[in-house]
């Protein structure tokens, strides 16, 4: 048997470094104030092709679709900013938490080519803010970022930034697109480009086959079509990285796959990924609450890739060692150890417990792998006058304690 193509299981040694990674992920959100939120993994498709887009290559293409018993259209969830959306909405938080700044971690699928840093299941973590249209939320978060890639030992990262512009200049802004694009012969775009140029024309910009590519380099751009109050927004949000020590590229060719962003759009990229560069993306999406039955309300978020960020990350990582190894040599002294185990795990110490049918020679080589600060070694010697033996791995020292204050000793040792 075998995993299914695009999926893998995630080994303890892989495991460690995303610990590592979620650890300071969390850190970094709740010191921007971002509370963390799960939603369900499973949605309704009518969700995704609302928010996303009906034309888009994820709801046409990627997603993993399916009707249940009763016929209803059913996705896994391709990215988790529609969820949160949806939650903020069904759950009531525009009402009682309007400003809501929000956080997860966890599954998505696309079934698109699998390749370095890009799964059918992959994970992700992501934040989207609500009810804030400054373009200092805008900054906010992408600072969490920044500082996040900063604690992971991620360096070589560039942050790439552009304007989409509104629904005052958008508007405009396509019609010019639209007229340039006419002008492209019909063979200069792959299919899937000569089909959008009439449908979802800023999409052509987003692909990244290198005819399109090139065909397009002479587009106008949507930067150079903003309106007044769009041009105000991006200059603060160029103001406010800089207060923040942030290093940023503005790159008029980001326009970003999805159908719900509105000004600002970003990317942090790194040249270590290869082709597929981009570590994490996001940015402002004010018409996406009204276009899922809310009152209009102004929203910004991101989402990073779990698998790339553990391609990328320096921070060692080491497996967490016991504080006690414990080495019983037969029954009666693992009889004898069992309470005083079960009770130093209850109160928060990690405890090892080593095979009782070892010989201590083995035993003693096992609690040595284990890295340890101290090995508890109960044997014949120790059962017969109810005594453990202390070892000290460091120092190789090793005392007798009485059963009876085992406890209190080990807790001693331990620091409390």
């Amino acid at each position: 048997m075998q995993t299914v193509k695009g999926f893998k299981d995630l080994l303890p040694t892989e495991g460690l470094v995303w610990k590592e990674i979620e650890y300071h992920a969390r850190y970094v959100f709740d010191n921007f104030g971002f509370k963390e939120i799960l939603t369900p993994i499973l949605e309704f498709t009518e969700l995704f092709k609302r928010s996303i887009g009906e034309v888009t290559d994820v709801v046409e293409k990627e997603m993993f679709t399916f009707e249940d018993r009763n016929g209803d259209s059913l996705s896994l969830r391709p990215e988790g900013t529609a969820g949160v959306v949806r939650a903020y909405l069904e759950q009531g938080l525009f009402k009682s938490a309007p400003k809501s700044k929000l956080f997860y971690i966890g599954p998505m699928f696309r079934r698109e080519r699998p390749q370095k840093g890009r799964l059918r299941q992959f994970n992700q973590i992501g934040a989207e803010a609500f009810g804030n249209n400054s373009a200092l939320i805008d900054a906010e978060v992408i600072a969490i970022q920044s500082i996040l890639y900063n604690r992971l030992g991620i360096d070589k990262v560039n942050l790439l930034i552009n304007s989409l512009g509104c629904k005052v200049c958008r508007p405009m802004y396509k019609q010019k697109l639209v007229e340039f694009l006419s002008t492209l012969p019909t063979n200069s775009l792959c299919v899937e480009c000569a089909r959008r140029r009439d449908t979802n024309p800023m999409r052509v910009l987003d692909c990244k086959n290198e005819q399109c590519k090139t065909s397009t380099a002479a587009s106008p751009k949507v930067f150079d079509c903003l309106c007044p109050d769009c041009s105000t927004h991006y200059k603060d949000l160029e103001s406010f990285l800089k207060a923040f020590n942030v290093d940023f590229t503005l790159d008029k060719n980001i326009v970003r796959g999805l159908d719900y962003y509105t000004r600002t759009v970003f990317e942090f990229t790194s040249d270590a990924l290869g082709a597929q560069r981009a570590i994490s993306a996001g940015g402002r999406y004010d018409n996406l609450v009204e276009q899922l039955g809310g009152s209009s309300t102004p929203g910004v978020g991101f989402a990073a890739g779990v698998e790339r960020l553990a391609l990328l990350t320096t921070r060692p990582v080491k497996e967490r060692a016991p504080y006690y190894f414990v080495v019983p040599v037969g029954r009666a002294a693992l009889n004898l150890v069992l309470p005083i185990v079960g009770y130093l795990r209850g109160v928060g110490i990690s405890v090892e417990l080593g095979d009782e049918i070892r010989g201590l020679k083995g035993a003693m080589k096992q609690a040595g792998i284990s890295r340890a600060e101290y090995t508890v070694i109960v044997g014949e010697e120790e059962v017969t006058s109810e005594m453990i033996s202390l070892k000290d791995m460091r120092s190789g020292e090793q005392t007798k304690i009485p059963v009876t204050t085992a406890i209190t000793e080990l807790l001693k040792s331990f620091g409390r």
